[in-house]
């Protein structure tokens, strides 16, 4: 079977598809299958795709502490703390946006061999289960409510911060949290709505293509 960090091929070209029958292709096509609706929208790729979140808002936190540092202090000694800070806010956040980078592309690959795969021919029994109506469910609320969370934090929290010594910092610290925030949510939104936009075009709606096999196991030419 195929590890989490290896995706699976697309299907062959028709001229060289070699399964000796339409319930194979099928078997075949349902494995696949099952693997990439996890890879894409597993309850574990949602806890992964907060941990990156997580990982990037406790670096901007840091950076943030580091900021609010500067302002409310000019000496030796909180400068030196500062630039800790930000040290070790750059370790945390740039693995994490390089993380999602990755895991955005991968997202986008997984798409396409699904709408490959899943194209290839129709098999309502099997199908059922790749709908997964409840797991996108979760993906969708509570990837809306880390957006609205985010927006919350970026626009009204920053307005109540009265001007003073450090407001500035506190502002950039509270702003990058929600911004955080809310790509995460974003991203977490955009995949629940393109696993339902599949499953409504490729496993319900579209039409049933022309099967590679006729009853009789014969190929079609």
């Amino acid at each position: 079977m195929f590890s989490r960090v290896q995706l699976p091929p697309p299907p062959p070209p028709v001229e060289i598809r070699a399964w000796p029958d339409r319930e194979a292709l099928l078997a075949d096509r349902a494995v696949v299958l099952g693997e990439l609706v996890k890879m894409h929208v597993s309850p574990g790729r949602l806890a992964v795709l907060w941990l990156w979140g997580v990982l990037c808002a406790v670096g901007w936190s840091l950076v943030g502490s580091a900021i609010v540092t500067f302002e409310q202090s000019y000496d030796i000694f909180s400068t030196v703390i500062g630039v800790i800070l930000v040290g070790m806010g750059a370790c945390c956040m740039v693995p994490a946006i390089i993380l999602v980078v990755v895991g955005l592309r991968r997202d986008r690959h997984i798409r396409r061999l699904l709408a490959a795969w899943g194209g290839l021919d129709r098999d309502p029994v099997r199908d059922a289960r790749l709908r997964m109506p409840g797991v996108s469910l979760v993906w969708l609320l509570m990837s809306f409510a880390l957006c609205a969370l985010g927006l919350y934090a970026c626009i009204a929290v920053p307005a109540t911060v009265e001007a003073g010594r450090g407001a500035y910092g506190l502002v950039a610290l509270v702003m990058g949290l929600g911004m955080t925030g809310w790509i995460v949510g974003l991203i977490g939104t955009t995949k629940a709505f393109a696993h339902r936009r599949w499953v409504l075009r490729v496993l319900i709606g579209a039409p049933a293509p022309e099967p590679l096999f006729s009853v009789g196991g014969g190929a079609h030419r």
